[in-house]
């Protein structure tokens, strides 16, 4: 028996079978990011010890599970903080970065890192500036205060509750630091 498969059916087979490549993009460097969201300020790397009553507070306060890195915070002379963070999208992990005020309030964020092949959308400034100014008194929640992107429910919910993280991370560990460290 001879058979003669449908071009049709040979592209719909590729289509099936082919690998989903990720979205996989590099915006921005530490480096570039804390030019980008504190501009013209020496910034002097500040690690906390991360013990597991405040990873505890920060879980309960954000439902983030990933642990938090004590490892990668910036304070600059002002009192401002620059704070590197990860959490996962949807499958893969987002690396973002936080920006916050002397008295904690967000100043910006910068995405550094995103894998997924869906909900890059949350790069683009018009969705990240939604942050700007809440403080961990604010509820920092998707479809409350921050807008959700379709299609990138999951990394929206996840990069929401990761500020909220780094919000209160300031509220119950930095803030309390009164010595502004001296530029090197």
């Amino acid at each position: 028996m001879n058979w003669k498969l449908n071009s049709l059916l040979i592209a719909g087979l590729a289509a099936t079978t082919a690998p989903i490549v990720a979205h996989a993009k590099i915006y921005v460097s530490v480096e570039q990011a804390q030019k980008i969201l504190i501009p013209n300020k020496p910034l002097v790397k500040n690690p906390i010890i991360i013990t597991d009553e405040l990873q505890d507070k920060m879980r309960s306060a954000s439902s983030v599970r990933q642990v938090f890195q004590g490892d990668r915070i910036w304070k600059a002379a002002d009192g401002s903080w620059f704070i590197v963070d990860e959490v996962v999208g949807k499958h893969e992990m987002i690396t973002y970065a936080v920006a916050l005020s002397p008295s904690g309030a967000v100043t910006g964020i910068e995405i550094l890192e995103y894998v997924e092949s869906y909900g890059y959308e949350v790069a683009e400034a018009q969705w990240r500036n939604q942050f700007i100014g809440k403080t961990a008194s604010d509820p920092i929640k998707l479809n409350q205060d921050i807008q959700n992107i379709g299609g990138a429910t999951l990394s929206c919910k996840h990069l929401t509750d990761g500020v909220k993280r780094v919000a209160v991370l300031y509220d119950i560990a930095l803030k309390n630091q009164s010595q502004a460290p001296k530029a090197k």
